[in-house]
């Protein structure tokens, strides 16, 4: 066995023992088919008001610019499908956010996935990201055979669907290299036909704008009114494209304590919430995703739809 197969091997076996769903590597190298769909992207405005996706576009596409001497992506995926929803006449929020904070969680995992192939390879240069940097994330998982992404723009995996968060260690370190998986949507349309706004507006094309999630989280001025009614109770985020993913029907629960949902979350009723206080709303959701979208945000949006 080489030493890249053999690293390879290594840094799968140890992403498996700290939680990783899975693990894929690809060559670190400009991302040459996504450039065009990027610019396009951003020029068409389907950012809205995330001005943040137009800074870095070349580190976008090209990891060598986020860490010197780049030669691999390891791309990571980690479950978070939980094992109780939230009850049926209450404010949604998206699954992905019931329990404490991704980016903290997976980080820390990161950063010891990364200490222990330094420990076990040598002296090995490389970065963690979590969605908190210009990588994309969908893109490299894909390019690492981890999945295939969907008609709703998600990385979806054949046995496992797609409510897990994708991570990335890029290091300068050659390793052997996955093969991309083939495009499993075939002619289903589930997706397209469910979302309650219109956001996809094509097979394989989100209108990052017009999203719930988008409305309910990134958006700082008020929701416009042509969304009155739209929403179908969604309060944070939304989950409706990956709910009706007929490949999420194999999705199983995650064992990660730390995104156990918060209780408050699983038990709120549509009157806890649009009773919530501030300070009620910080002791609850203090290492929530929630956070992100503070607690005038979270009023703004269930007044919009109760």
């Amino acid at each position: 066995m080489n030493n890249k197969s053999k690293y390879s091997q290594l840094i799968k076996s140890e992403a498996q023992r700290l939680g990783f769903l899975s693990c894929g590597i690809s060559k670190a190298e400009f991302l040459e088919n996504e450039a065009p769909r990027l610019e396009k992207w951003l020029k068409n405005n389907c950012h809205g008001q995330m001005s943040y996706m137009e800074n870095h576009f070349d580190m976008r596409l090209n990891p060598t610019l986020l860490v010197d001497g780049a030669k691999s992506v390891v791309s990571l995926l980690f479950n978070y499908y939980p094992s109780e929803l939230q009850r049926k006449d209450t404010y949604k929020v998206s699954k992905y956010a019931y329990g404490q904070d991704y980016h903290f969680v997976i980080k820390s995992k990161l950063n010891e996935l990364l200490f222990s192939i330094q420990e076990q390879i040598g002296d090995i240069s490389g970065r963690a990201f979590v969605d908190s940097a210009p990588v994309l994330d969908k893109a490299w998982a894909a390019k690492s055979g981890l999945g295939w992404i969907g008609k709703n723009s998600n990385l979806i995996t054949q046995k496992v669907g797609s409510f897990y968060f994708i991570a990335e260690l890029i290091v300068d370190l050659d390793l052997e290299y996955d093969v991309v998986t083939t495009d499993h949507c075939g002619s289903c349309t589930a997706c397209i036909d469910a979302c309650p706004t219109q956001a996809i507006i094509a097979p394989y094309q989100v209108d990052g704008s017009k999203c719930i999630s988008y409305y309910t989280i990134e958006l700082k001025d008020n929701l416009p009114e042509e969304m009155k009614g739209k929403f179908d109770d969604w309060a944070f985020g939304c989950d409706v494209c990956q709910d009706v993913c007929p490949w999420n029907r194999f999705s199983k629960s995650h064992k990660e304590p730390l995104f156990n949902p918060i209780p408050e979350l699983l038990s709120f009723s549509k009157k806890d919430w649009q009773e919530i206080t501030e300070d009620t709303f910080k002791k609850v959701f203090k290492n929530s995703p929630l956070k992100r979208t503070k607690f005038e945000g979270l009023k703004r949006n269930i007044n919009f739809i109760k």
